[in-house]
């Protein structure tokens, strides 16, 4: 078996499942939902005091009204609140850029028709503010001040009939993606109040903007709990009733992960909470908890706060706002391999200063730690490269009578003292390493916007003038004319095809995921023709030669 061939195809095989998986969550049917009424909805009964959380009260999506809005301004992202039900309708990162046009800030959570993508929290219950009820906000733009550490934005409702009064507070705080709701009930009337309130959010189920279809990135849902760890729920299955999550807890979060970036609802304590996940219709989902924060006397007040994380996937900082929150740069089931390789990838890069290199230099070292064993694949290729004038005689001699060409075959390989299948071991043994750098550079938010050098500006978007997937197909050439040529005409072809189909695939690739693939065939082209050379001259025929 030829080893190279064999990789080659993994690797093929592999592109193709990404294209697959990219086609079914972009194109498959959605199964149709019931549509949602536009009206309000009675509201609900308030739950009694011992009554457990209610996953029937969970609030459901209208159209969203606009009323007074607050612009808030701070060194990382500019935010648009709307007194209609308080909620965080816009909101753009100023230090990234759109994946479609560069020259525009990134929107993460986007107030429009077509896109809409809002966070919103309320209070279950009855006479109780939830994601409709209209707030007192002072309108305005909110800047941080110089030298300030944060900026609060306050409003509040009043029920006039039973003495309710509901002050949410948004903070933003400087040099973070963290975002304080606090929330402060007094019920000034006389009956108690059962604390209930909610935090979700409502997303469209398209995949970001500009996104790749040659690249599958999750786009959806996820949760944590200390149980069941990281759990991702697709709007897929959501629509047809299968999304299996914990569904109550004593911890955990809620969030909503799409390529490079997340927003999640961080809960503090051990507090009782119920997470839910609905179809709302129309394109649109809603993903969430409830909180369950007792009983408040009549005279009484209570104050709560939960952070609502909207940024960027950064490692560093994903470990320290929350547990398990760095799940949601997903490596998927080489999680434990691709972690050490990006934390070698992050150490370099802040050596040399720059990502394309450390692209570069990670990739020599990874070749020089599985020399060994890609040597022993070579040398297999190599002896295999200097029968292939025998085999072919061999062919021509037995013609059509497989049993006794595959005969000759093994007494041949018995007496040079070749296994065919020699290589194969050590090049398997090298596949997981490929495929996990290969997840660590899609996921890598570090590198969006970050430029190499020339022509490539951005690591995470395409070449924009194909250099690098033309280098990587002509590489990928040199490397099918180093291996052992099949013997079969169309075996030959399909190995030559397969380089021209990389090619046009890799054009739609960010320019880090070629830039490696580049330097790895480069490197593997160098070792290759030296074990060639190597194995031919001490070959006897050659010898005498």
């Amino acid at each position: 078996m030829d080893n190279q061939r064999l990789i080659l195809f993994i690797v093929f095989s592999f592109s193709l499942l990404l294209l697959w998986e990219s086609w079914q969550a972009k194109h498959a049917p959605q199964p149709t939902a019931p549509a949602v009424t536009q009206s309000a909805p009675a509201a609900t009964a308030a739950p009694a005091p011992s009554q457990t959380l209610n996953a029937s009260a969970t609030p459901t999506q209208t159209a969203l009204a606009k009323g007074a809005r607050a612009v808030v301004e701070t060194d990382l992202m500019r935010a648009t609140l709307d007194a209609n039900g308080g909620d965080l309708r816009d909101l753009q990162l100023l230090k990234y850029r759109e994946t479609d046009n560069r020259k525009d800030i990134f929107t993460l959570f986007e107030d429009s028709q077509a896109r809409p993508y809002t966070a919103q929290s309320g209070l279950v219950g009855k006479n109780l503010p939830n994601h409709r009820s209209v707030y007192t906000l002072t309108p305005g733009t909110y800047r941080l001040a110089a030298g300030a550490a944060q900026v609060e934005v306050p409003m509040s409702w009043t029920d006039p009939a039973t003495g309710v009064r509901v002050e949410k507070i948004y903070v933003f705080k400087r040099g973070s993606y963290e975002i304080g709701v606090r929330t402060r009930v007094v019920n000034g009337g006389t009956q108690p109040l059962e604390l209930a309130p909610y935090y979700q959010f409502v997303r469209h189920d398209q995949a970001p903007r500009g996104e790749s279809f040659f690249l599958y990135t999750y786009t959806g849902p996820a949760f944590y709990t200390e149980a069941k760890k990281f759990q991702k729920v697709t709007f897929k299955h959501i629509a047809e009733g299968k999304g299996e999550f914990d569904q109550v807890a004593s911890d955990g979060w809620a969030g909503m992960v799409q390529h490079h970036f997340v927003a999640a609802w961080l809960p503090q304590g051990k507090i009782k909470r119920e997470f839910f996940a609905k179809n709302l219709g129309e394109g649109l989902y809603s993903s969430g908890m409830i909180l369950g924060e007792g009983v408040l006397a009549p005279g009484q007040e209570k104050t709560f706060t939960v952070p609502l994380y909207a940024g960027p996937q950064t490692q560093t900082v994903l470990e320290k706002t929350a547990p398990g929150l760095d799940l949601t740069r997903d490596y998927g089931w080489l999680t434990p391999l691709a972690f050490p390789i990006f934390w070698s990838l992050e150490k370099i890069e802040r050596i040399v200063g720059n990502w394309g290199w450390a692209i570069i230099i990670l990739t020599i070292l990874i070749k020089l730690v599985l020399y060994p064993l890609s040597a022993a694949g070579y040398k297999s290729m190599a002896k295999m490269r200097t029968l292939t004038p025998r085999l072919q005689r061999l062919k021509e001699t037995y013609g059509d009578d497989r049993a006794k060409l595959h005969q000759a075959m093994a007494e041949m390989y018995k007496t040079e003292k070749i296994n065919p299948l020699g290589g194969c071991l050590p090049i398997l043994i090298q596949i997981p390493v490929f495929i996990a750098l290969y997840w660590v550079l899609l996921a890598a938010v570090e590198m969006r916007g970050a430029p190499w050098l020339g022509w490539i500006t951005d690591l995470t978007a395409p070449d924009p003038y194909f250099i690098l997937p033309i280098i990587m197909g002509i590489t990928s050439i040199l490397q099918v004319k180093l291996n052992p040529q099949p013997m079969d005409p169309l075996q030959a072809k399909i190995m030559m095809i397969m380089p021209v189909a990389f090619t046009v695939m890799f054009v739609f690739f960010p320019a880090g995921l070629v830039l490696y693939w580049v330097v790895n065939n480069i490197l593997s082209i160098a070792q290759q023709w030296a074990i060639n050379r190597q194995v031919e001259s001490a070959t006897p025929a050659n010898k005498k030669a």
